[in-house]
């Protein structure tokens, strides 16, 4: 019997270890900043930023973003790209309304009919979530030949600024495990007010293929900075990004005027280390006992009523807004 328990120990042990060894094991690939030419700010000038055609926005595309949402990084997959509907257009100084339980559920509803149901059975006080991201953007100043998007000498005009991703992290949950997740990604950022970006943008006297400002962006809350990093850390060119968004909507013409929202750094306030998804796969736990989770653990650094959250790059400018009931 002795040699039985002795056994039975060493498997436990074995097993413990090689469940540790899946949780805590690094990414296979690291990912790693892209090769981009910065743009000298003293050769280009700023031009008005008007209503685009469409918003785009581009998901992790920085390592440090990549690590904190415990995400995977295929450098052979593409990242996730998703559309921003434009009632979530706002700029500086905009009063932006915290969605009510009302509102996510009934918008959760028209995404996946028949999950307003549940939601109001099992959450019907649901937050929000309301995250943060500071991103700089770009604007297309012409048409795309999507064609073009190939060749290695294309070098597009753009117009750089500075913008605010606001998340309802809470819809972003609900999509784990659905075959349209990042559908859900953009449904979240798609709430009125939240795509405050600036009124106008740079843009270099002479565009390169890989050519970005490489400035430090920062995101600040009630006068904490949250988010700070240079854009020469984003692990893909902006050329790259207009490829992921007509492979992802070949229908979607890249026309003049079209914005992307190109990433956001480390910092956010939704942070989940890596073991943890892992073991919540490794469990099949489901997308509403993650959403639980989430919403019963520390929810502090989420955005609350009355937060002021200010958002700016050098050379970009900045933008501010605040959070009301």
């Amino acid at each position: 019997m002795k040699k039985l328990g002795a056994v039975g120990g060493v498997i436990l042990v074995v097993g413990l270890g090689i469940v540790a060894l899946y949780l805590f094991r690094p990414l296979s690939v690291q990912p790693r900043p892209a090769d981009v030419e910065c743009y000298d700010f003293g050769q280009g000038a700023y031009v008005p930023l008007d209503r685009p055609p469409r918003a785009f926005g581009i998901g992790l595309s920085y390592a440090t973003h990549i690590e904190e949402t415990a995400s995977e990084f295929d450098p052979e997959a593409n990242p996730p790209v998703f559309e921003k509907h434009l009632r979530a257009l706002s700029r500086t100084g905009a009063i932006v309304r915290m969605p009510s339980a009302d509102e996510l559920i009934r918008v959760a509803d028209e995404i996946e009919p028949g999950l307003g149901d549940t939601l109001r059975a099992d959450y019907p006080e649901l937050s929000a979530l309301l995250d943060y991201e500071v991103e700089m953007g770009f604007v297309l100043l012409e048409d795309v030949d999507p064609s073009q998007l190939d060749q290695p000498s294309f070098a597009p005009r753009l117009g750089f600024f500075i913008a605010n991703d606001l998340s309802a992290r809470s819809i972003g949950i609900l999509g784990e495990g659905q075959p349209n997740r990042y559908a859900y990604w953009g449904l979240s950022k798609s709430f009125p007010g939240f795509m405050p970006i600036a009124d106008r943008a740079w843009v270099p006297a002479e565009a390169k293929p890989n050519g970005i400002p490489c400035v430090e962006i920062e995101s600040i809350v009630n006068g904490e900075a949250r988010q700070r990093q240079s854009t020469a850390d984003l692990i893909y060119t902006p050329v790259q990004m207009l490829r992921f968004i007509h492979a992802e909507f070949p229908d979607v013409p890249l026309e003049k005027g079209l914005i992307v929202l190109t990433g956001t750094p480390g910092g956010v306030a939704m942070v989940t280390p890596r073991w943890l998804v892992r073991l919540s796969d490794l469990l099949g736990l489901s997308r509403f006992r993650k959403l639980s989770t989430k919403l019963d653990g520390d929810t502090s650094r989420f955005l609350n009523i009355r937060d002021r959250v200010e958002v700016r790059g050098q050379g970009l400018g900045k933008v501010s807004i605040t959070i009301v009931r």
